[in-house]
């Protein structure tokens, strides 16, 4: 059987390694490229440094042959300045003054080689090479992840971990069947989602699926919101309005944030639930309502059935399916694909094609607790994707509060001591206050607690600290 000879494989390689050579004298500039374009690879030279760090912004070069000593700029301030824009490009560092002391500091600095003139072409043709395998395999894998990422999508929801498996293997088995379902989990982790993936795969995919947040309104107009009401039942109320169980009659009513509701309101809601009937606010007419209830909560319900909180009667009713949605704590490897989704989504929205991550920004991710879950996660890499201006996003296109989480812990690590529970208490929900930028109601969410029990902390520990200042 006849050998197949890799030069075409190589060849193949090399087109796809675009390069730019940067040097002050026009002659070796245009030597190189000559012999670089007959080696099979795209080449542009210049005199300009400032010519060849616009196509990089560009993305049009992904390796640079720069001159350590040039008038107009310096390899180091050319290296700092092309890792700046794009920290992906390969930055080679040649030089007519070569020591061993200015070639571990260039490599330190981010060149991927430094190279002494005149110079060795063998040894630069091997190093283009390795570096045109490289950027070769980085794209093949990129795009075999952008093929798999479809097939670890369920029903919208992106997760690969098992614990994100077992979410949606429940989630098909009950989608099936016409019953209440409560989904709980940690803010942020993406209840509504598995709502919604509840409701499209269920016998009434095709009929409306209402969404209620209970947190978001008190009880007068949260029971007109659920229920409807008459014109004249209360001020305001000018005319007659169905609520949200009428409009989702014959699909799904999802009830996000069941927890916060409050005693009085679970019992017109138990009613619901039980006889499957309504009554609007001021009409004595019964309707009845044939719905699928989908209840989400952040809270443990059974804490919660246990403080006084929350009927029992209406806890079992609701519970008869739980589906618990992991935190992103819990999920660690669904990070990469869960960062790959959200730069698709918001690059596209954007008009920006983003290559991925640089390796310590994705070190900043990994290593970052996530109390807002994906949520979280999608907020940050939004931003960041509007920010960025380079193929790759690097750690200062990532929010201030994800880097000083990183300093935190570092600090945490060389100084730690133990200190009183209360005080634990006080960090964290200070640290968690910074992560909502100081939104107390969303704090108070996150850390799963009553936004009136927060207010009494933050106001007891401002009155504990004003006592200590005036001692």
């Amino acid at each position: 059987m006849p050998v197949l000879s890799e030069k075409p494989v190589v060849g193949i390689a090399r087109r796809h390694l675009p390069i730019c050579i940067v040097d002050d004298e026009e002659d070796h500039v245009e030597l190189m490229s000559t012999k670089l374009e007959k080696a099979g690879f795209p080449v542009t030279g210049t005199s300009n440094p400032q010519d060849v760090l616009q196509r990089i912004r560009q993305g049009a070069c992904r390796a640079v042959l720069v001159d350590y000593k040039m008038p107009s700029m310096d390899g180091m301030t050319f290296l700092e300045r092309a890792l700046r824009c794009d920290p992906g490009i390969y930055v080679i560092l040649v030089t007519g003054f070569y020591t061993v002391e200015s070639a571990i500091e260039a490599i330190k600095r981010g060149a991927y080689d430094y190279l002494c003139k005149p110079i060795d072409y063998t040894r630069l043709l091997k190093t283009l090479d390795e570096l045109a395998d490289l950027f070769t395999a980085r794209s093949e894998i990129r795009n075999l992840e952008e093929r798999l990422l479809p097939n670890l999508q369920f029903q919208g929801i992106v997760g690969k971990s098992p614990a994100m498996l077992d979410v949606f293997d429940l989630a098909r088995k009950v989608a099936r069947h016409y019953t209440n379902v409560l989904i709980t989990g940690p803010t942020g982790a993406g209840k509504e989602l598995v709502a919604r993936a509840l409701h499209l795969m269920s016998p009434v995919a095709q009929e409306r699926f209402a969404v209620c947040n209970c947190s978001a309104l008190v009880d007068t107009l949260l029971e007109s919101q659920l229920f409807g009401h008459v014109r004249g039942a209360f001020t305001g109320a000018t005319d007659t309005r169905p609520g949200l169980f009428e409009y989702g009659n014959g699909g799904t009513v999802f009830l996000d944030e069941i927890g916060e509701m409050s005693i009085q309101m679970q019992s017109k809601l138990l009613r619901v639930i039980q006889n499957r009937e309504i009554q609007r606010v001021g009409s004595p007419e019964v309707k009845k309502v044939d719905v699928r209830l989908i209840a989400a909560t952040n809270r443990d319900l059974r804490a919660e059935v246990l403080a006084g909180r929350f009927r029992e009667d209406l806890f079992y009713r609701l519970s008869s399916i739980e589906i618990r949605v992991p935190g992103l704590t819990e999920r660690h490897e669904d990070i990469p694909i869960l960062v790959q989704h959200f730069l698709r989504k918001y690059g596209d929205s954007c008009g920006k094609a983003f290559q991925g991550l640089t390796r310590r920004a994705q070190m900043v991710l990994l290593q970052h607790d996530w109390p807002g879950n994906v949520r979280e996660l999608e907020n940050v890499i939004s931003s960041a994707a509007l920010t960025a201006s380079a193929d790759f996003i690097d750690v200062h296109d990532l929010p201030e509060n994800l880097l000083r989480t990183k300093r935190r812990a570092a600090q945490a690590e060389e100084g730690w001591r133990p200190l009183p529970l209360e005080e634990v208490r006080k960090q964290h929900i200070q640290r968690v206050l910074e992560t909502c930028n100081g939104n107390r109601v969303r704090a108070a969410h996150m850390l799963g607690i009553g936004r009136t029990s927060l207010y009494r902390f933050l106001k007891r520990t401002n009155r504990h600290e004003a006592a200590k200042g005036a001692a």
